[in-house]
């Protein structure tokens, strides 16, 4: 019997590209796609899929958020995670969910398919954990300058743009071209999940 696989990832390109690797392998059925953590949550109520290959960052709901309803909901369900961020933090809040394995979006080859196989027959996979970097990492990783660090900080007290402008003595203009190279350098999409972000990350 094929393993049912449903893929999640708000990216278009990236949803082929999984779909691509995985087609190579006839043990496999794709059996659904899904761009935000909603969507995955709506089709696990009415399809049947064995794993999950979830993306972290999603629009209308995130992957760990989607991951918890996952596991309150559809326990038989195996949870697979993709992430870019090579830190040892979302492993250790991915263990406390109960996620059945994750891997870097830079390892979707051979190595999708593995971790597909080893979740599905009852076992985790986080073999890429000793790759992971530790949190202090995260700024040269992403090459944020200390003015980026102290807005996201900023942001997340719940301050506006205007606001942090007066905190700083600079100009609006100036802290909304930090907020978009914030989100341009790290990937994301909005103020939520770069908090999000900046938690997992420790950086607040």
């Amino acid at each position: 019997m094929k393993i049912k696989v449903l893929l999640a990832d708000d990216h278009a390109i990236v949803i082929e590209g999984l779909k691509a690797v995985l087609s190579a392998h006839p043990e496999i059925d794709v059996c659904g796609e899904a761009h935000n953590g909603k969507e995955v949550l709506d089709f696990l109520d009415t399809h049947y899929a064995d794993v999950v290959v979830l993306d972290i960052n999603m629009p209308v709901m995130d992957g760990l958020t989607c991951a918890r309803k996952i596991r309150q909901k559809h326990q038989r369900v195996k949870i697979i995670v993709l992430t870019m961020y090579a830190q040892k933090s979302f492993i250790e809040e991915m263990l406390r969910i109960g996620i059945d394995g994750s891997l870097l979006k830079s390892n979707t080859g051979q190595e999708l398919k593995e971790a597909i196989y080893r979740v599905h027959s009852g076992k985790s996979y986080y073999d890429m954990v000793h790759t992971f970097d530790d949190a202090s990492n995260t700024v040269s990783q992403y090459k944020l300058g200390d003015r980026e660090i102290e807005i996201i900080k900023l942001l997340a007290e719940g301050l506006t743009s205007t606001e942090i402008a007066d905190k700083l003595f600079i100009a609006e203009s100036t802290v909304k071209t930090h907020r978009r190279n914030i989100l341009r350098k790290t990937e994301l999409h909005n103020t939520s999940q770069l908090i999000q972000f900046a938690l997992n990350q420790g950086i607040i």
